[in-house]
């Protein structure tokens, strides 16, 4: 027998959870063909076979599996539709009287049937499925996790099930304590005794919780290793956005006859990522990340943009970063059209791991919700991360006089391993310039 494992399917991917297998048990498969649907802590994609022979299921469907662990086997054993096909043929065989073989004498010359001598053993329990965590809040809590239904995949019980089925058993075991009871004959005690826990926890309302998704589970565990591991050091600049409003205008007004096409004019974050990604050809170093105590610079300027994945219930709403590669030798055209599109893909769930963690740099932008400016945390790998606020007509003084001008305000975090104080300055500064004088972007 040979062993299919959990494959790794992006660089930052630690386990997969079993979606649906697309073959059963007892089939014969060949190499390509598509073996089962497997999650990943960025999207969900088909894993195809990479080998032949007789498909055995290890994993069922809704398991979460770390990387390198056996979800099946293939052997050189007999294929079902095989044995199904031989089968069907010797009982065609046996009742047209062809077959070879023992007979069962009786009345008529009919088939018998031979007594069972032995009963059928009973079947196995079927294990339920439910995470470790909710094994152990169930055993700690005196859950019977065969009377929880599960709201995972694949039907698999987590951590909020178990504790909503404690919080009923709970309820339930107040209602049965006996009525009438005597209530302390001592003032004193009444007065100094603390309040029912229940008491305490209705003080907040009514609380639900839920497990975070895989998505949102990877964004915590890597913005919190970004804070705790990451020395940031952050510079903020405000950059004269006129020029690139009249920029924005003149295209604009070429690009609509052509809307059809699907053509667009670049939004100022497009401009921003081009802006960025000439800079980062300029200044290599901040193209780099920092790995086990080594830099590592990287050949290709590949900028990622931060992406809101907002829901109808706010509590799924996540944050990716799909990549867009190359963007130093793109002309701002293509960069418009593939931010759209990544974007697009982003929110229909369909984007590839690939196209989301090969980014060497990464642009957030939350000016089109208003904010001034804020300070967004790195990426890692990568040694740095620009975030934008809201482009917006501000008072500013030229030539001795106070005018207004569309200005934003740029904030680069910096991982200090990589990047020291005059290096970023001069990085931040070279955007700036790009963006002030914006023709330089279509070059």
């Amino acid at each position: 027998m040979t062993d299919i494992v959990m494959p790794r399917l992006s660089d930052t991917m630690e386990e997969g959870t079993i979606l649906r297998w697309l073959k059963r048990s007892g089939d014969q498969i060949h190499r390509g063909d598509e073996l089962v649907e497997i999650e990943t802590d960025k999207a969900s994609m088909t894993y195809e076979s990479d080998q032949d022979g007789v498909l055995e299921l290890v994993a069922a469907e809704g398991d979460t599996l770390p990387i390198g662990q056996v979800i099946a086997r293939t052997g050189t054993g007999v294929a079902r539709d095989t044995v199904a096909t031989a089968t069907a043929t010797a009982a065609v065989a046996v009742a047209d009287g062809t077959g070879a073989g023992p007979t069962t004498a009786g009345t008529g010359g009919g088939l018998g049937e031979s007594p069972d001598t032995h009963a059928a053993p009973l079947p196995a329990p079927a294990r339920v499925k439910a995470s470790p965590l909710a094994r152990r809040i169930a055993t700690e809590t005196g859950v019977a996790l065969d009377r929880v239904t599960g709201s995972g995949p694949g039907g698999r019980i987590v951590r909020a099930d178990v504790q909503a089925a404690a919080a009923v058993q709970a309820a339930g075991a107040g209602a049965e304590v006996p009525q009438g009871a005597e209530a302390p004959s001592s003032d004193t005690a009444a007065a100094t005794a603390a309040p029912p826990a229940s008491d305490v926890l209705r003080a907040k309302g009514e609380s639900t919780s839920r497990e975070l998704s895989r998505t949102q589970q990877l964004i915590a565990r890597r913005m919190a290793e970004s804070k705790a591991t990451i020395p940031h050091f952050t510079l903020q600049v405000e950059i004269d956005m006129e020029s690139c409003v009249v920029m924005r205008a003149q295209l604009a007004e070429h690009v609509q006859p052509v809307a059809a096409r699907a053509r667009t004019a670049p939004t100022y974050n497009d401009m921003a990522v081009k802006a960025c990604a000439l800079a980062l050809r300029e200044h290599p170093r901040v193209n780099g990340s920092y790995r086990d105590g080594r830099i590592q610079l990287h050949s290709r300027v590949n900028v990622g943009v931060a992406v809101a994945i907002e829901t109808a219930d706010p509590l799924d709403s996540a944050l990716v970063v799909p990549t867009v590669f190359d963007a130093d030798i793109k002309s701002l055209g293509e960069i418009a059209r593939e931010t759209r599109s990544l974007a697009q893909r982003v929110r229909e769930g369909i984007i590839t791991p690939p196209e989301l963690s090969g980014g060497t740099f990464t642009v957030s932008n939350l000016g089109m919700h208003g904010v001034h400016s804020f300070q967004a945390i790195i990426n890692p790998p990568q040694a740095a991360i620009l975030s934008l606020g809201a482009l917006a007509p501000r008072a500013v003084v030229r030539g001795g006089a106070i005018v207004a001008r569309h200005t934003m305000m740029a904030t680069l975090a910096c991982d200090h391993r990589m990047l020291y104080g005059a290096d970023a300055a001069r990085f931040l500064g070279r955007i700036r310039e790009l963006l002030e004088q914006p023709a330089t972007l279509t070059l």
